[in-house]
């Protein structure tokens, strides 16, 4: 006998959107179910942000420690527990995840845990683990986010070759391994493998890495990332994967020419697929293999609203959790919208790489005249007492002076992009972050210098 529960709203996936969405639904008096097939807080918390930064952190105290001798500390890098290092990763994890469960539990979000399929746009069934539930909404938000992409190449499902999913709980280290993508996901794990000791190849389709990012930044960072060891196979075309007797052998192609990159473990990163198979009763309007919604993250069809990574664009958690937030306002009667032209992107290289709104290439591209200003790190107190001397901030400006795009290459550029971020936000001129006093010794100072340099008045240039 199938079990029937009826609610105001449906939120279909636990992930950064769905949570969120669910969260918010009740806050404003919503009687509301959260389905979620796997573990509460989705890719972010379980397989992505969290545990791969929980990791980094690892590898950061591993290059902290190599480079002590620098601060008058005298000693020399162990190898890496890789054992206990997952060990904390899981605890973090855990701990997120169970706070989450209970934020969810005191808000009066009712939790269904299994596979949930879309019968029609009031009804979606719930496979658990002993019964089959039927769940009637007056209005539903779809967010089931988005899996691990494998292109089609030869040998691709051999032992060995993994996704990030697996990379984040290998039994052991592995001596070597071939990254193929250079975008987002391949560059982190390069820059935290590399740090544990892992010979480490990316090897890429296009002539770059990180395509979307500013060149200047992007250009920077790979000298960095050389001189740290990882090996770059740019406008490489990788054309099979083979077992070898000691482990795997990558063959790609550069300007026709063949290669083959011998390593014992190949992680594939070339990107994520929406998540979309169980909702295919719905007539949904599909664009480039995304869910098409409006500024109210509303569907074509009345009542279904999607947010997060099923709506393409930035895969990023905290504009799902904005999308989220913004289509259960929107779905209980509200106004609300999303602020795309000031959404933060971080990249948890070393050193870490943050940007926001445009870069210097794409306002040109779209007709706008620009100032712009740069900040070295090399000359900011702080970071030198830091010991963090590699990188620098670019601040892009229009003719009046209005911040429209900021992109830091340093040491925690993710915490520092956020005064760029609402600079942008507010319409604030750079002018205006000139003239406001900045801590001293601070990196935020390099965001200080920037801005009066869009005017060429930057103190310490």
């Amino acid at each position: 006998m199938v079990k029937k529960i009826d609610c105001s709203i449906a939120v279909l996936g636990g992930g950064p959107a769905g949570y969120v969405a669910a969260i918010r639904a009740a806050q404003l008096g919503a009687e509301v179910v959260l389905i979620e097939e796997s573990e509460l807080g989705g890719v972010c918390l379980n397989s992505g942000c969290i545990p791969t930064k929980a990791l980094l952190k690892t590898a950061e105290t591993a290059a902290t420690i190599k480079g002590a001798k620098e601060f008058g500390i005298n000693g020399k890098m162990e190898n890496a527990n890789w054992d206990l290092a997952v060990a904390r990763k899981d605890r973090v994890v855990k701990s997120l995840n169970t706070g989450l469960g209970q934020l969810l539990d005191t808000r009066g979000v009712r939790i269904i845990k299994g596979r949930g399929t879309v019968i029609t746009i009031n009804t979606i069934f719930v496979q658990t683990i002993d019964e089959i539930i039927e769940v009637n909404c007056k209005k539903m938000i779809l967010t089931t986010g988005a899996v691990p992409m494998k292109p089609p190449i030869d040998g691709i499902d051999l032992d060995g070759v993994i996704t990030s999913n697996e990379a984040l709980d290998l039994d052991s280290l592995p001596e070597s391994i071939v990254i193929i993508g250079g975008g987002v996901i391949g560059i982190e794990f390069a820059s935290l493998l590399n740090s544990l000791g892992v010979k480490t190849t990316i090897i890429e389709q296009q002539d770059t890495i990180l395509p979307f990012e500013d060149k200047e930044i992007v250009t920077e960072l790979l000298k960095i990332m050389k001189r740290q060891g990882i090996a770059f196979k740019l406008s490489a075309l990788v054309s099979e994967i083979q077992k070898t007797e000691n482990g795997l052998a990558v063959v790609y192609s550069v300007g026709g020419k063949s290669s083959i990159q011998v390593c014992e473990k190949v992680l594939v990163a070339v990107g994520r697929k929406l998540n979309s198979d169980i909702f295919q009763n719905l007539p949904l309007h599909i664009k480039k293999g995304a869910i098409v919604v409006d500024e109210n993250m509303e569907t074509n069809i009345k009542g279904v609203y999607a947010a997060g990574d099923l709506t393409g664009g930035k895969l990023l958690a905290h504009l799902a959790f904005m999308e989220g937030k913004t289509a259960a306002e929107n779905a209980l009667g509200m106004s609300s919208k999303v602020n795309y032209n000031a959404v933060p992107s971080c990249i948890y290289t070393n050193p870490e790489v943050a940007s926001v709104g445009l870069t210097e290439e794409e306002a040109k591209q779209a007709g706008i005249s620009v100032k712009v200003g740069r900040f070295n790190f090399r000359n900011n107190g702080r970071a030198l007492t830091l010991g963090e001397r590699e990188g620098f901030v670019k601040v892009v400006a229009d003719q009046e002076n209005t911040i429209i795009g900021g992109q830091i290459l340093g040491a925690d550029a993710s915490e520092m992009i956020s005064e760029l971020t609402l600079a942008i936000t507010l319409k604030a001129r750079a002018d205006t972050l000139a003239d406001m006093i900045h801590p001293h010794p601070s990196l935020s100072e390099a965001i200080w210098e920037a801005c009066a340099d869009v005017a060429g008045r930057a103190i310490h240039k």
